[in-house]
């Protein structure tokens, strides 16, 4: 018998709501313009899933594909990028608005605040993100990465040039391991994507620059005459992404904000087991944090995010691992007249979950908590294609982590 998935209310009390202003409409546009000046840049598709949303009896179901993102398959490229464009603004006592691609790159820029060394730790998409951003711009990067690690990433961040290493720890273990270094490096800089107490300013940057990813999905619904989203279901590992796609959302229609739906990998639940204490302070899991889900293998929230979480999100989901795979496969193998969205374990999750709730009536009463129904238009991220080859071929040709004993629906 497989594992339920978990969930709860969002009961907890309300903060001052001071981290929103983070994700302001201005502040968004500003990191989107910056990644407009890449030559690299393209706006990522918006999959139309008409046919799914009629299987699963959604009004619509829409799914933002990350894997075309500056040709790094994920998402994570558009923190750390404006992220150092920001610390290089400050540092050199310019706007942020001056630190275009062709600034940043020029030989005026390389005499006026030469070479920073940017370290962070990754499971892989964040890492990979950095270094092809500090190559771009002619800096460097060094990145550590936790241990179990697939050697198929480890590759692609050496490919970019960073200075890259698979460490016996934990992902959180990584962080303090590479925030250690930076300090005692000079122009060392620690570029995570996760916020603790008085590292509060690069993790607010990175938040931000996720914005271009909701803001070109905000548009894109536009474009198919859905003018606001019903219900938002977002991933999470630390929250970044989910406080960035949350806090982004909610300035946009601050009237009558979608409802959001956090989903975490069952093995590293930190938001989750936040939202089930009900005090409002975060949670921490520790230990190795094992799940397919690599992406999501973090188990200290992210604290600006965790205040945008409390105050906005409906929902709080724990998923086990055939959650995800169960999503790889409904997007790798769509219903016929969809497009295909090749989807890795961590961009996954939210299609398995929102199938699951639907389909199976183990869930209907969080279906009904939701207000799911044949009127809700749906948007999901998927957040990184196939950046484990071997994993995805184990779960998608191999029927790794199987979910036979879900309910059939009638099609």
């Amino acid at each position: 018998m497989k594992d339920h998935i978990k969930w709860t209310p969002n009961k907890m009390p309300k903060s001052d709501d001071r981290q929103l202003a983070i994700m302001a409409l201005d502040q968004v546009a500003t990191a989107r313009a910056f990644h407009q000046s890449f030559p690299q840049y393209s706006v990522t598709p918006l999959a139309r899933l008409d046919g799914m949303a009629k299987y699963l009896g959604l009004g619509g179901l829409y799914v933002k594909d990350e894997s075309y993102r500056f040709g790094l398959n994920a998402f994570k490229v558009l923190g750390g990028s404006f992220a150092m464009a920001r610390y290089i603004a400050k540092q050199t006592g310019r706007d942020v608005k001056e630190m275009t691609y062709e600034f940043l790159t020029s030989e005026k820029l390389r005499r006026e605040f030469g070479q920073a060394t940017f370290f962070t730790a990754t499971d892989g998409n964040h890492g990979r993100g950095v270094a092809w951003a500090a190559g771009r711009l002619g800096q460097k990067a060094v990145v550590h990465m936790p241990k179990g690690s697939s050697r198929s990433r480890f590759d692609n961040i050496a490919k970019e040039g960073a200075q890259v290493t698979i460490e016996d720890v934990n992902y959180d273990a990584c962080v303090r391991m590479a925030a250690a270094e930076a300090a005692a490096t000079k122009n060392g800089v620690i570029v995570q994507d996760t916020a603790w107490e008085g590292y509060e300013e690069i993790p607010s940057w990175i938040m931000q620059g996720y914005g271009t990813m909701a803001s070109e999905a905000g548009d894109q619904l536009r474009q198919c005459g859905v003018n606001r989203p019903t219900h938002v279901f977002v991933q999470a590992g630390v929250g970044s992404l989910a406080g960035a796609v949350v806090g982004y959302f909610t300035n946009l229609f601050p009237n009558d904000p979608p409802k959001f739906v956090i989903m975490e990998a069952a093995a590293a639940d930190c938001l989750y087991r936040g939202a089930l204490a009900g005090d409002g302070k975060p949670r921490i899991v520790e230990g190795d944090l094992q799940t397919i889900m690599a992406g999501l293998a973090c188990g200290e929230p992210n604290t600006i995010s965790w205040d945008i979480l409390r105050n906005h999100v409906s929902a709080f989901v724990s998923c086990p691992d055939w959650v995800s795979a169960k999503g790889m496969r409904m997007l790798g193998v769509p219903v016929k007249g969809d497009p295909t969205v090749i989807s890795g374990e961590s961009g996954a999750v939210g299609m398995g979950c929102l199938d699951a709730i639907m389909v199976d009536d183990t869930y209907k009463d969080l279906r009904d908590y939701l207000g799911l129904d044949r009127f809700s238009q749906v948007l999901l991220f998927s957040t990184e294609g196939n950046t484990d080859p071997m994993k995805f071929r184990r779960v998608i040709w191999d029927g790794e982590y199987p979910t036979t004993d879900t309910p059939q629906a009638a099609y």
